[in-house]
């Protein structure tokens, strides 16, 4: 009997990949344009600590730019004070950064600030064409400061060195060693917020981090092999879009916040914006550029609160940052077309004509099948615990910045990437199911879902779906249902655990479906994070309520997780 569980567990393990490692590859060509008019507004409330002797706060102001894909125009920038500060200065630093500093003597009992924009975005996705060799040859002037390493992009470390020298072994164009480099980002480096750390070597080591992270690395990679990289702060807005594709529509969205992308130089086309999570050559209408730099220990400048403060002091400054942006006018006509190379994650990219080597994706073999005689051998003994685990669980992101010492009496509050992603899951007009590929059989006892409760009442459950040719299939149960409640309203996300211990559906290695059903009139937010770090590509799925066919995809995952117990 051991010997007939091993030999059945090993044909699981090595074909259950087929739906976790897609056999194609995940690079879409996209053509189109998205052009949007914005009112953005940032607004920073600061709450006066006591014995502070002096407060200053600095302020980006955005700037136009423009490059082969992406442009933005700013009009109508209007910076205002309460209360009026002491004194105010302009600078602008060496990367073109025009930096407001207001300065207050002590600390009055609050401060606003509030800084509004006009801005219209351009994505542009045209046919682009570049003969940029590889290697670049000589860089001279300014653009030699993006080729040096830093603390956080470490490119002369020995580590990465090697890598960006071994994915761009034999390359003879610019773009071909770039689409390597971020290719190999995109498909090793697993969104987490927040991490440990924020450099490029701790990316490379422990193949995770945030959009700090995936920026750093990826600056490290294409300098190692002499390729200019700045890094860009700005903000993305919360507006979704689409792009039609062979089989629907794919849904993009990003939370509203903070966010750190990169510029690229090229020679025969300037700097182009990429976001190393999962676009290349430009970024969307829904970005916000502020400030540029080497790397995110130079970029801090905007909404920067420093203070001086008594030793003694009891309380500290306190400082609130909101986001907010109406979209005046919006237009987005895209079409992705997907290419048969390139990473197995999700990579966007306008069509290019220029000499590359595409990466081939090698197909595997499909799941396998088990009879009922099968399932039954499995002895159900181990404890286990699957899924998209890792999110900031209990974070108030109303107040989620960190005040440090910067030395003696002086102090500094920074902004940071913590950002509110998350999706308003119980209206009646949509529905959303998340993919589960198992490896290991499974006796489920319970389904926990990251959430957030608002308000409202109700029940919530878990709908348990099969999987049908990458959707939602047949319904295979439904767990016990929660009183709305029984869920806390205090800020922050958490472990809600929906019960299928009553029925215990025993789940072969293979794709399934889970989906939040509801009733009543329930207000509740379902944590995502940022790309797929678990699952495949297409697999966080929604449809309208009438709708038959769950042709919508999203770009990013649900935070859940399944236990129950295991073979051993």
């Amino acid at each position: 009997m051991k010997r007939l569980l091993g030999a059945i567990f090993g044909v699981i393990l090595s074909a259950i990949l087929s739906w976790a490692l897609p056999a194609r590859a995940e690079n879409y060509t996209i053509r189109g344009d998205m052009r949007a008019e914005i009112r953005y507004e940032l607004r920073e409330r600061i709450t006066g600590g006591t014995g502070v002797r002096e407060t200053t706060l600095s302020v980006v102001i955005p700037e136009s730019f423009k490059s082969p894909t992406f442009r933005q125009e700013v009009r109508d920038v209007d910076l205002a004070f309460v209360p009026r500060p002491d004194e105010q200065k302009k600078t602008e630093d060496g990367r073109g950064n025009r930096i407001i500093t207001a300065a207050w003597n002590g600390s009055p009992a609050f401060i606003d600030v509030r800084l509004t924009v006009n801005a219209v975005n351009t994505t542009g996705l045209e046919t682009i064409e570049t003969t940029a060799p590889f290697p670049l040859g000589a860089v001279t002037g300014d653009l030699r400061d993006y080729l040096r390493a830093t603390e956080q992009v470490q490119s002369d470390h020995p580590q990465i060195r090697a890598l960006a020298g071994d994915l761009t072994r034999g390359v003879a164009t610019q773009f071909d060693a770039v689409q390597r480099l971020i290719s190999w980002v995109v498909d090793h480096i697993s969104y987490v917020n927040p991490p440990l750390n924020y450099d490029a070597l701790y990316s490379l080591e422990s193949g995770k981090g945030n959009c700090q992270n995936f920026s750093h690395l990826s600056a490290a990679l294409l300098r190692a092999v002499g390729i200019p990289v700045r890094i860009v702060n700005g903000m993305t807005l919360n507006r979704p879009f689409d792009v039609a594709w062979q089989q629907g529509v794919m849904t993009f969205k990003m939370g509203q916040g903070r966010h750190s992308w990169i510029e690229v130089w090229f020679p025969d086309l300037g700097w182009v914006p990429f976001d190393p999570q999962n676009s290349e050559l430009f970024v969307s209408s829904r970005f916000i550029r502020v400030e540029v730099g080497v790397d995110n220990n130079e970029t801090k400048n905007d909404g920067l609160l420093r203070w001086t403060q008594a030793p003694n002091a009891v309380m500290k400054p306190r400082l609130q940052e909101t986001l907010s942006a109406d979209f005046l006018k919006d237009h987005v006509s895209l079409r992705g077309n997907r290419e048969a190379y390139g990473p197995r994650n999700l990579l966007l990219c306008p069509s290019v004509r220029a000499s590359f080597q595409p990466l081939a994706i090698k197909p595997l073999p499909p799941p396998p099948v088990y009879t009922e005689a099968e399932k039954r051998a499995f002895l159900y003994e181990l404890p286990f615990v699957y899924g998209n685990l890792e999110f900031p669980e209990d974070v108030d992101f109303a107040f989620p910045r960190v005040t440090r010492s910067t030395g003696g009496d002086a102090f500094e509050m920074p902004r940071n990437f913590l950002v509110e992603t998350a999706e308003y899951v119980t209206t009646n007009l949509t529905q959303y199911a998340q993919v589960v590929i198992l490896q290991k059989p499974l006796r489920l006892d319970k389904v926990g879902l990251a959430l957030h409760n608002f308000g409202g009442g109700g029940w919530l459950w878990v709908d348990l779906f099969a999987d049908r040719d990458g959707k939602p299939g047949p319904l295979i149960g439904a767990s016990a249902l929660v009183n709305l409640d029984e869920i806390s309203t205090r800020p922050g996300y958490r472990w809600v655990d929906f019960d299928f211990s009553r029925e215990n559906p025993v789940l072969m290695p293979g794709a399934y479906w889970i989906a939040l059903g509801f009733s009543g009139s329930p207000v509740v937010n379902w944590f995502y994070t940022y790309g797929k770090p678990v699952g495949p590509v297409h697999g966080t799925r929604y449809k309208g309520v009438f709708a038959q066919d769950w042709s919508g995809a999203l770009n990013y995952e649900f935070n859940y997780r399944l236990s129950g117990r295991t073979v051993k």
